[in-house]
C-alpha cells in the first residue's frame, strides 16, 4: 500500500512513526521553507532547501531512532560557528555538497540509516514562504510568519519553486494522499502551492485523508473546528477535495488542556459533524491521545491502523 504523506515538522514525523510499523510503501514529502535557527544559517550560508524539517523526518523512520535523533538533534555549545548547529543540519548539507543536491544527498544518508521510507524534498530551490496577515501585513520567512503578532490570512512563494519530480512521481503512483497533523500554514500548505502538485492530485484517483489537529495553533487556527481545518486545506487543494478526515474522540486530563489554553492559548479542536457531512467527507474516529511529559500527541500507530483499515474497506 503505497502511501504519499505531505507536511513537515513535528506532526508529520510523529505520524510516520506510526506508519513505518505497519506494511505501508512511504514516501514522505517534506516542505523546505523553514528559516529560523541553525537551517537558516545553513539556507544563508549554501543557498539550499531547509533541511531542518528533513532531519526530523529522517528520525522518524530510521530504525534505531533513539540512538539517531540523539546524534541528529546534537546541537554544538560553542563560541564558535557552529555555536546552535544540529549535526544533522550539518551532515545533510555535507551530504548535498557532495552529492549535488539534498534529493541525492538525502539517499547518501538513507544508505546509512536504512530508512523504512522514502524522504523527499518538495524542491530543491532556495524558496522563501510569504504570509498576507489579518491586518494587511506582508511577513516575509516561515520562521518570521509564526512569530508575527497576528492571524496568517494566506501564505504564497517569493519565487516559483521547481517542484521534484519524485515528488509528482510518488504522488501519481500513491494508493493514498496523507496531510499530516502540523501547522497547516507553514508545514502543509506549502506543499500544496505548486500548481504540478495540485495538477497530479486531481489527476491520482488515491484517496486524500487528512490527519486533524488536536489543538489550534495560535494565529494559524485559532478558535478552528475540525471542519474549518478542512475547509482551509480544500481551498488550497485543486479539484480533488478531502475524503477523510481522521479526529479524536478520546477525552483528555481537564488540567492539561488548561495549561495549554492559559500557556501556550491553544484550544482543542471540535468536532462539527453536520458541517463535515455538508462536504462529504468520510469521519474517521477514536481515541488518539498520548500524554508525553504533559504533552498532548497522537497515538500514531492507532491513526495507522485506521488509515489501514479505511484504505482496505
Amino acid at each position: 500500500m503505497k502511501v504519499a504523506v505531505l507536511g513537515g515538522g513535528t506532526g508529520m514525523s510523529q505520524l510516520l512513526r506510526g506508519l513505518k510499523k505497519l506494511p505501508f510503501d512511504i514516501s514522505a514529502i517534506v516542505s523546505v521553507c523553514d528559516d529560523g535557527s541553525s537551517t537558516g544559517r545553513l539556507r544563508e550560508e549554501f543557498h539550499t532547501p531547509a533541511v531542518g524539517d528533513i532531519r526530523k523526518v529522517l528520525i522518524s523512520l530510521s530504525e534505531n531512532e533513539e540512538e539517531i535523533k540523539k546524534l541528529f538533534d546534537y546541537r554544538f555549545d560553542t563560541s564558535s560557528d557552529l555555536d546552535g548547529h544540529a549535526l544533522g543540519n550539518l551532515l545533510l548539507t555535507g551530504a548535498a555538497e557532495i552529492t549535488g543536491n539534498v534529493s541525492d544527498g538525502i539517499e547518501l544518508v538513507n544508505s546509512l540509516l536504512k530508512l523504512k521510507g522514502k524522504v523527499i524534498p518538495l524542491t530543491e530551490d532556495d524558496v522563501t514562504l510569504m504570509g498576507k496577515m489579518a491586518s494587511g501585513k506582508v511577513v516575509m520567512g516561515e520562521h518570521l510568519i509564526t512569530e508575527y503578532n497576528d492571524r496568517i490570512k494566506e501564505v504564497y512563494y517569493k519565487e516559483t519553486p521547481e517542484v521534484n519530480p519524485d515528488v509528482l512521481k510518488a504522488i501519481k503512483e500513491a494508493d493514498a494522499i496523507i496531510l499530516s497533523m502540523g501547522s497547516l500554514f507553514t508545514s502543509i500548505i506549502p506543499n500544496l502551492l505548486c500548481r504540478e502538485v495540485k495538477k497530479e492530485i486531481d489527476n491520482s484517483k488515491a484517496k486524500i485523508i487528512y490527519v486533524c489537529n488536536i489543538m489550534t495553533q495560535p494565529g494559524e487556527t485559532d478558535n478552528f473546528t475540525v471542519g474549518d481545518h478542512v475547509q482551509l486545506l480544500n481551498k488550497y487543494l485543486g479539484k480533488r477535495k478531502i475524503d477523510a478526515v481522521i479526529l479524536n474522540n478520546g477525552e483528555i486530563d481537564s488540567n492539561i488542556v488548561k495549561n495549554y489554553e492559559t500557556t501556550e492559548q491553544k484550544d482543542l479542536v471540535k468536532a462539527n459533524y453536520d458541517i463535515l457531512n455538508k462536504m462529504n467527507v468520510h469521519v474517521i474516529e477514536n481515541d488518539y491521545i498520548m500524554i508525553e511529559n504533559g504533552m498532548i500527541r497522537h497515538n500514531t500507530l492507532r491513526v495507522a491502523i485506521d488509515i489501514l483499515s479505511y484504505l482496505l474497506d
